[in-house]
């Protein structure tokens, strides 16, 4: 299948031919603005209807192109605007460009989209264009690789099972916005790219925006903020047909419909994908898909109403045990090695930590309304309803299906087969051969969730001066519980950890075991803000208050009449953030942002130990941040630097302990700074040249005061951990990118893109660093590191219909590097456990539009 896919490919790329017009030209220049408030708009692209000619607008908004005889036609599109298609009528023409419709114009405000030379954070932004002639088939978050201060890895290497750190921090510090709407996870404060593993394919614009970034709402952006606006319904009727094949039997196919906006004010777009393939690590083969539907329908002149659904339900097998690197040499799949999987009825099967199966659709109903030309109010209510979970291994003997942490060693019981993976038969032979039940069980750990929210927001203009204001309403109900899988030929499982279960009660496949409780999480919060703005200066001030109340149930542990459910813990939590940016000239310009917040401990710091029990030392994390930045834009060079520091203070974490009761920790603070620029250059209008480069200096800065409680929350002592100028791990802090982008043929596009990696320091556990011996003791640090990709585009005809080829190698060379490791006892290379990256891997894509 995938063979005769590839040929029928190359055989319309060599069926297309060229098509060069080589007649005499005339020259068209102009002026192309915003149409709501006037302001020039950079980087719109301008092209010749039924040519291949185009050019992009300066930062004035400027243009000039040479248009051959016989054409009549300029077609002007940029992100989120509607495409124009007009006629000639002289040599100077002058274009006002509007949104696409008022959804892309709201949302772009809800979410605090940042505009150049507008405003003061430090931004980067990447197009749908990008994304699908850059991405291929890496991960999601893979794509913001080349920005500054981002490290991203696919860690295990199973689907979807990517992360992502900004600025040293990961995804618990990172508020990722979909649509202007928060999706960090309200307990954790995580993101888990696996729930969203097709969001690729419903993107219209991303934007990453580092440090305390635009965004209004109070969310947990000490890193920055990742901004992803979806496509909403498309103005213009058509769609696309898209097909990939890859490395390790990985496909794609992909469609996308939409009416266009209809004369009796209705639109509907949809669109899906699935997506397979055996995996580039050993046993982690996957299936997704994604789906995505947008019915609009404007009731007024001025009020528009939209319902989108999205999700993206998958599985996967995984890879979770990091192993010692002499490991990963002496195993015959080298690299690629992978302990957690053995073979069920000649089947690929996770063990613990092995496999994941997750659906997390996201519905919202949307009201825009344009009250008058100054006013405007758009109201979000939305509502996500998950289901699945992860694979685990349990019972009084699931040592036989496990391996040692951090290691990744097996241990003296650990059953394997001959070549080294998981024996799931001899497993079942010793619960068949049992008494009492089955010794050794699959169980999936379920974390689904329900969560409503209301988002509103009211924007008006008074003079100079634009004021936005809104509620953020959510309400969240995880439920998180063991349940029996597979008894792995046992007849029945016995488990004493329900109070109100007798302890010899059978359990078979479905019945829940070990915990079963429930986190509840509502939140209020207000925000407003202010922004001054002149033609060569802008200026804002934000803040935003909000209230966290936490209860919890628990349904194993306690009995009704001890009380299943807890009081509602408060925690209230503000805000305040301002900048300015001021264009020195149409070249120069400068800004500079701070603020200060607070946070509110997440839910899984504010009880001990998986208990009911309130954790008293429970306290607002702060964080105060500030940048200065510079620009420099011409008509071929775009610049930026950026100086920036955020300290992190008294950072929130607890663990287990071995008398089975919780460590918590006191006083945990960082210093995260550095240094960032980006440069693109243009030559010519075919020829696009990137680099960037960031410096970051991020460190553990004190000792850690350690209390220990007991399995009754009785304070046994206390203990220091020696943190204090050890590097913050687990991201590169040292990161540079060189790539460019040439259009060599008649519609054919090459580019290649070089990424560097240095001063990447391990991920290191503090529960290991309690002996006086380790004062001054540096994590280890991995070593630096190169990849080179390259990708092609081509674009063609067939009949009517624009079609484009597409080619993607990612680290062409087959470098071997380390791209995750965990600090080893003697803080080096040969006790630290890694996981490796990705060898060489490609994919070829086919784009229909129609």
């Amino acid at each position: 299948m995938k063979r005769h896919l590839f040929f029928s490919i190359l055989f319309i790329f060599f069926l297309s031919g060229l098509n060069i017009n080589a007649e005499a030209q005339q020259t068209v220049s102009g002026v192309v603005t915003d149409a709501d408030d006037g302001s020039f708009l950079p980087g719109v692209t301008v092209m010749v209807k039924g040519t291949d000619k185009g050019t992009i607008t300066d930062i004035e908004g400027k243009y000039e192109i040479e248009v051959p005889a016989g054409k009549e036609f300029l077609i002007f599109s940029y992100i989120g605007m509607k495409t124009l298609e007009l006629k000639i009528t002289g040599s100077e023409m002058n274009v006002a460009m509007s949104y696409e419709n008022e959804e892309i114009a709201e949302i772009m405000v809800v979410a605090s989209f940042a505009k150049d030379r507008h405003t003061p954070v430090s931004f980067s932004t990447v197009t749908p264009e990008i994304i699908t002639e850059k991405l291929g088939n890496q991960e999601y978050p893979e794509i913001l690789k080349s920005t500054p201060s981002v490290y991203a890895t696919k860690q295990g290497g199973g689907y979807g099972d990517s992360r992502i750190n900004l600025r040293g921090f990961d995804s618990n510090n990172i508020g990722v916005l979909i649509n202007g709407v928060p999706v960090n996870d309200m307990e954790t404060g995580k993101v888990y790219w696996s729930n969203w593993a097709g969001l690729s394919d419903v993107t219209k614009t991303m934007q990453v925006q580092r440090g305390l970034g635009a965004s209004k709402l109070a969310i947990s952006s000490v890193g920055g903020t990742i901004n992803i606006i979806t496509k909403t319904t498309d103005a213009e009727q058509g769609g696309s047909v898209y097909l990939s094949t890859g490395n390790n039997g990985y496909s794609k196919t992909a469609f996308t419909l939409s009416t266009g906006l209809q004369e009796n004010g209705w639109a509907v777009t949809v669109s899906g994908s699935r997506t397979q393939g055996d995996g580039y690590i050993k046993g982690t083969n996957f299936e997704g898909y994604s789906y995505f539907f947008n019915v609009s329908k404007r009731l007024t002149d001025n009020q528009t109403l939209s319902l989108t659904a999205f999700g993206a339900p998958q599985w996967h097998n995984q890879r979770s045990s990091r192993h010692y690197i002499k490991t990963y040499m002496d195993n015959p799949d080298g690299t690629l090695y992978n302990s957690d999987y053995g073979y069920r009825n000649g089947e690929v099967y996770g063990g613990a930590y092995g496999y994941n199966e997750y659906h997390k659709p996201q519905i919202s109903l949307n009201h825009y309304w344009n009250i008058n030309s100054l006013t405007s109010l758009s109201t979000a209510i939305y509502v996500s309803k998950s289901s699945g979970g992860g694979r685990r291994v349990s019972g009084n003997r699931k040592d036989l299906l496990t391996f040692e942490y951090p290691t990744g060693e097996p241990k003296e019981s650990t059953l394997l087969t001959p070549d080294g993976h998981l024996d799931f038969d001899s497993a079942m032979k010793i619960n068949q051969a049992s008494s009492t039940g089955s010794q050794v069980i699959i169980s999936n750990s379920n974390n689904s969730h329900d969560w409503y929210g209301i988002l509103s927001t009211l924007n008006t203009k008074i003079g100079d001066i634009n004021i936005t204001a809104g509620i953020d309403g959510r309400y969240y109900k995880g439920y998180h519980y063991q349940e029996i899988e597979d008894l792995l030929g046992g007849k029945y499982y016995l488990d004493n950890a329900n109070v109100n279960r007798d302890p010899g009660t059978p359990l078979h496949k479905g019945d829940k075991f070990s915990y079963y409780n429930l986190g509840e999480v509502l939140w209020e919060g207000v925000f407003a803000q202010g922004e001054y703005v002149l033609e060569n200066f802008s200026a804002f001030i934000s803040g935003s208050a909000s209230n966290s109340s936490y209860r919890r149930t628990d349904y194993f542990q306690y009995t009704p009449e001890e009380g299943q459910v807890t009081d509602w813990q408060n925690f209230f939590a503000y805000s305040g953030k301002g900048g300015m940016n001021y264009n020195i000239n149409k070249y120069h310009n400068v800004f500079v942002n701070g603020g200060y917040f607070t946070r509110a401990p997440y839910f899984k710091y504010t009880f001990i130990g998986y208990t009911n029990e309130f954790n008293p030392s429970a306290k607002h994390e702060k964080v105060l941040s500030a940048e200065l930045g510079y620009g420099y834009r011409s008509s071929k060079i775009k610049a930026n630097l950026t100086l920036y520091r955020t300290e992190w203070r008294d950072k929130a974490m607890t663990r287990s302990n071995q008398e089975g009761g919780t460590d918590i920790y006191k006083g945990l603070n960082a210093l995260h700074q550095g240094v960032e620029a980006e440069v693109t250059y243009k030559p010519v209008d075919k020829i696009k040249i990137k680099g960037m480069l960031s410096v970051g200096d991020w460190t553990w800065e004190d000792e850690v005061t350690v209390e220990s409680y007991d399995q009754d929350q009785v304070l046994i002592g206390t203990s220091t951990a020696y943190t204090g100028g050890v590097h913050v791990g687990d991201a590169a802090q040292t990161t540079a990118a060189f790539s460019i982008d040439a259009e060599v043929l008649h519609n054919l596009t090459l580019g290649t893109d070089i990424n560097y990696y240095d001063n990447l320091y391990s991920y290191f556990d503090i529960n290991s660093r309690v002996s006086e011996s380790d004062i001054g003791i540096d994590a280890w640090k991995v070593p630096a590191y190169t990849l080179a990709d390259i990708n092609m585009k081509y674009k063609f005809k067939i009949g009517n219909l624009n079609a484009a080829l597409y080619g993607k190698v990612n680290n062409v060379f087959d470098t071997e590097y380390i791209a995750d490791a965990t600090d080893g006892i003697t803080h080096d290379y040969d006790s630290s456990p890694v996981f490796f990256g990705f060898g060489r891997t490609w994919t070829l894509a086919l784009k229909i539009r129609f």
